[in-house]
Parts: structure tokens; C-alpha cells; sequence
């Protein structure tokens, strides 16, 4: 089991710093909406933002990352005029305030990540593969950030809408594989995979995915995690999406059990107690 831990050193190359992943890290998210499906409107101004970045980053997250367009079923349509007013401004002052942060840009849009990366972001985390602009492709192949390569089924509008699958984690390999070839014929290496909990799957189809989370590692690439406070778990648990946190964090720890090098939370502190507690297991 440790032998087997410890083969999975994977880094990433942040704008030419390596973000070693032998032990998994934290993002933490940073939605710049008003609507999104966890804490829409908490974090809405820039002077918010800058408290939630600062305390995070002391409580260990490695990596911010910012969205201005909630990705949650049946979301409301925003303007990529609005999308940028919602992340550039954000960006730049978070990078004025935190010179040494490192910033995700969570976004579907070419020309959102581009205006991102050149105000100081360091990564891209695209939810739809480029499968809903493929401008996107033309930003990664210019720029050759690490990118977040996501797996879902239609559109935040269509994903929920009845999804099924022929063999669900074959399925989501084969995408996923197909995907990646491409990027690696652009000379683009740092990829990061994302299974897409909750994006065009049904909550049976979330577990049966989490359960077999290992077999994505045929990839041979580092695994990134999104489950926090999601429907998944507070429909099971019959709460609510406040309440969800022990849950999260159960599921968190069976994810790092499973091989995830990336916890992307809410709550920060929680996941990375959970790293603390995976890292003693598998050392002993």
C-alpha cells in the first residue's frame, strides 16, 4: 500500500514554478457569482474575496481558484461580459495583494481564460473540455498552462436531463483518454482530470464513480476532486447543502484513499486535515 502511494509523484508546472503533488494539495474555490449553488453572493466583492483568499491560503490551500459563472443545473445564462467583470478585476487584485498565489481561472470560455492568464492566473479549469468553445483550445496550445480537463455529459442547462451511460466509468475513460491525446499533440503536458462529479450523472452514477476512482489512474495522470457540499451527499444524507461539510469530508477521505491529488472545497481547513490523516495512514 505505501509502495504503491508513493509512485504516484506527479508536479505541476506553475508558470514555471513545480507544485509537487506527492502529497495531495487544496484548491480552494472562489466563486465571484451571485447565484451559485453553495455560497452565491458571499464572495461578490472584491474586498470579500480578498478576506476569503488570505484566510485560505493560511490554512494551506495551494491554489485559488476563481469562477464568475455558476456551472449548477439550470444556472442562469451570463454574458461573457459579465464573466469577465466578475474574475479579471478579482484576479488582479488578488495577485497585487498575494504577489506568490497561484490562481485557477474557472472557466468554459477562450477568451474569459485568456484575459485571465494575462492578469496573473497560472491555470485553467475548463468544465466542458473545450467542447463549448473551441477557442478554448487555441488559449491552451498558445499558452500551455496546466489545464484542468473535466468530464460532463451536455451542458450545466442538459446534464441533468435524464443522463445514462453504455458503461459509465469506460465511458468517462474513453472521453477523458481522447481528450488527452490531443492536448499532447500540442505539446501540452501539465493536464490535471477531473471525473466531473455531479455534471451529467445521476447520484448512483457519483457513487459507482467514486467507488472505482482508481481505474481513472490508467491515465497516468493526477486526479482532481470536486465534491464539495454537493447534492450527492446532502440527498443522500437528507440535509442540506450547509450541513453537508462532515459529509464532504468523508467523501474527501475516501477520494485521497482512492488516489485523488487535488481536493477542490469550500472548506479548506477540512480538507487539508484530511490530507494530514491520509499522509499518516499510508506512511505507516
Amino acid at each position: 500500500m505505501k509502495d504503491t502511494y508513493l509512485l504516484d509523484n506527479y508536479s505541476i508546472n506553475f508558470k514555471g514554478n513545480l507544485i509537487s503533488l506527492d502529497l495531495p494539495i487544496v484548491m480552494s474555490i472562489l466563486n465571484t457569482t451571485p447565484d451559485s449553488f453553495f455560497d452565491g453572493g458571499k464572495y461578490n466583492s472584491i474586498d470579500k474575496a480578498l478576506k476569503k483568499v488570505e484566510l485560505d491560503l493560511k490554512m494551506g490551500a495551494s491554489i485559488i481558484d476563481i469562477g464568475g459563472y455558476s456551472s449548477k443545473p439550470n444556472g442562469s445564462e451570463v454574458s461573457i461580459e459579465e464573466e469577465i467583470k466578475r474574475t479579471i478585476p478579482y484576479i488582479e487584485k488578488i495577485v497585487a495583494s498575494f504577489p506568490d498565489v497561484k490562481i485557477s481561472i474557472d472557466t468554459f470560455r477562450g477568451k474569459v481564460a485568456s484575459l485571465a492568464l494575462d492578469a496573473g492566473a497560472g491555470m485553467i479549469n475548463d468544465i466542458s473540455a473545450w467542447n463549448m468553445d473551441d477557442k478554448m483550445l487555441e488559449i491552451i496550445k498558445k499558452h500551455k498552462m496546466p489545464y484542468v480537463l473535466m468530464h460532463m455529459k451536455g451542458t450545466p442547462k442538459t446534464m441533468q436531463r435524464n443522463p445514462n451511460y453504455t458503461n459509465l466509468i469506460n465511458d468517462i475513460i474513453r472521453f477523458l483518454s481522447k481528450k488527452v491525446n490531443q492536448l499532447k499533440e500540442y505539446g501540452i503536458n501539465d493536464i490535471i482530470i477531473d471525473p466531473g462529479f455531479g455534471f451529467g450523472k445521476t447520484i448512483s452514477d457519483n457513487y459507482k464513480l467514486l467507488k472505482n476512482l482508481e481505474s481513472l489512474k490508467v491515465l497516468n495522470l493526477p486526479i482532481l476532486i470536486g465534491l464539495s457540499r454537493k447534492s450527492m451527499i446532502y440527498k443522500i444524507l437528507e440535509t442540506s447543502n450547509l450541513n453537508s461539510i462532515n459529509g464532504t469530508t468523508a467523501l474527501n477521505m475516501f477520494a485521497l484513499s482512492k488516489g485523488a491529488k487535488i481536493l477542490r472545497v469550500h472548506d479548506v481547513k477540512q480538507a487539508m486535515e484530511c490530507i494530514k490523516l491520509n499522509q499518516e495512514i499510508n506512511k505507516n
